[in-house]
């Protein structure tokens, strides 16, 4: 995949070059692009290696200085996944000494990261609930939920397993 894009920028960086050189000798009209710089420009991105599609989707709680994740992640296919990471990031830092479940390690006081367990593309699903406490009590924050690793796999579809949340502190379930 690196040989084509470099490639494909090969060639972009050869048109800037000659555009720009017949621009400054005073040529007229476009600059002809082998047929070979354009078919590699328009041809798919080959996937190298297994892939899969990881989906994470539940719904975020906010009250009374708590904030309550229950996610579920997938894996749409279509290759089965040993492990996936998924990284929950808060907009504010939650209070200290708190105990998360055995999947999951702090990366600093703002975000936390979860081990999925297998996700095989039979309908395999890891489950995660979060119980936490902010640092005070917020009237809103923002959870940025995303797939940290994903078993070495690549991914064509990334926009289901990365969601933005807004959480205003009503207590109810903002669903992604």
């Amino acid at each position: 995949m690196r040989g084509i894009r470099k490639g494909v920028l090969g060639v972009a960086l050869l048109a800037t070059v000659v555009m720009g050189a017949g621009a400054s000798a005073g040529a007229v009209g476009p600059v002809p692009v082998p047929a070979a710089a354009t078919e590699a420009a328009t041809a798919p991105v080959p996937v190298v290696g297994a892939e899969a599609d990881v989906a994470h989707h539940g719904h975020v709680s906010l009250w009374d200085g708590r904030i309550g994740v229950w996610l579920v992640s997938e894996n749409l296919g279509p290759s089965d996944l040993s492990q996936a990471t998924v990284r929950l990031a808060f907009s504010v830092p939650m209070a200290g000494g708190q105990e998360l479940p055995p999947a999951c390690l702090w990366s600093s006081d703002r975000v936390v990261s979860c081990r999925t367990g297998e996700l095989r593309v039979t309908g395999g699903i890891g489950e995660l609930g979060l119980d936490l406490r902010t640092a005070g009590r917020p009237d809103e924050l923002t959870v940025d939920i995303t797939t940290a690793w994903r078993d070495g796999a690549s991914d064509r579809h990334p926009g289901n397993d990365r969601h933005r949340v807004l959480v205003l502190a009503t207590g109810d379930p903002y669903v992604f």
